[in-house]
């Protein structure tokens, strides 16, 4: 691998050690209990949908399958992640005279940039994959998403755990590529998507617009500090932002890459609403008996 392959990466792990700088030393039982039940959501979410999107597999054509594969990727990784992120909420507060106070430890946020690292590339390559293009196509589009995925992230996090000033900076810095990402899901993909039968353009728009929407959330949670939302309030708002963002970004958008993936499955072998599919032995799929 080249070394300017590398510094992205040496970026984001030069600062895995250091933890959320805005954690607050109090919070009340009402602050705590939203934020824990939030990791606790996403935690539940991550999982129930890995399993469904693995077991689910076979029902698309096998073109379709990695869509699903990197679905139920995406939401494995993201439900690790918070389950480290919950247990260092947990071991970051103590219940005393009806409040939440400091252990002592720190509340370890990196956790979630690792997991945006690998998720958020990974989400882009399923947006592309379940649309089935050609492979030149294909190819192109998922390394530009990637790498601009890929920086977003990286240029983003030495403003979450810096200053006020270094927040707006390097905010404004990840502002490029994602204007970028959105620049190609609505371009060039938006094109690929306008060649698709109906129900699919139906469903690859809300798959946009869905990822605009959950991606939307992220610069806000981002930007309370900047707002002078501070102390408990502005943690608060960011985890749970956050987490609410993940929960739409990562197991509801993956079941809108199913419902492209059965969608065109079912387009491809020419069935019609009441017309089953059946697998066969070899792993592919045939038009079954109709009701």
């Amino acid at each position: 691998m080249k070394p300017n392959r590398l510094i992205p990466l040496l970026v984001l792990l030069s600062g895995l050690g250091l933890a959320q700088n805005a954690a607050p030393a109090t919070l009340s039982l009402g602050q705590f209990s939203a934020v824990y039940n939030a990791f606790s959501l996403a935690i539940a979410a991550m999982g129930a949908s890995a399993v469904f999107f693995f077991v689910s597999r076979s029902s698309v054509a096998p073109k379709y399958r990695i869509a699903l594969v990197v679905s139920g990727l995406v939401v494995t990784i993201a439900g690790y992640h918070y389950l480290r992120i919950f247990n260092s909420w947990d071991a970051a507060y103590v219940l005393k005279d009806g409040v939440y106070a400091s252990s002592g430890q720190p509340f370890n946020d990196a956790y979630r940039y690792v997991d945006w690292f690998l998720t958020v590339p990974l989400l882009l390559l399923e947006t592309v994959a379940v649309l089935g293009l050609p492979a030149v196509q294909s190819r192109s589009l998922i390394w530009r998403l990637v790498i601009a995925s890929a920086l977003m992230i990286v240029l983003g996090y030495p403003g979450e755990v810096g200053t006020l000033t270094a927040r707006f900076w390097w905010g404004l810095a990840s502002t490029v590529p994602f204007v970028y990402i959105l620049w190609l899901l609505w371009g060039e993909l938006g094109q690929a998507a306008s060649r698709q039968k109906p129900e699919v353009q139906l469903y690859s728009r809300n798959m946009k617009l869905l990822l605009l929407f959950s991606w939307g959330v992220y610069p806000i949670a981002y930007a309370l500090p900047l707002l002078g939302i501070t102390g408990a309030s502005s943690v608060i708002g960011v985890q749970v932002g956050y987490t609410i963002a993940d929960i739409l970004a990562k197991p509801v958008f993956g079941i809108l890459a199913y419902a492209i993936a059965i969608t065109k499955t079912r387009q491809d072998l020419g069935l019609g609403e009441d017309d089953e599919v059946v697998l066969t032995p070899r792993g592919g799929l045939t038009p079954g008996a109709t009701d």
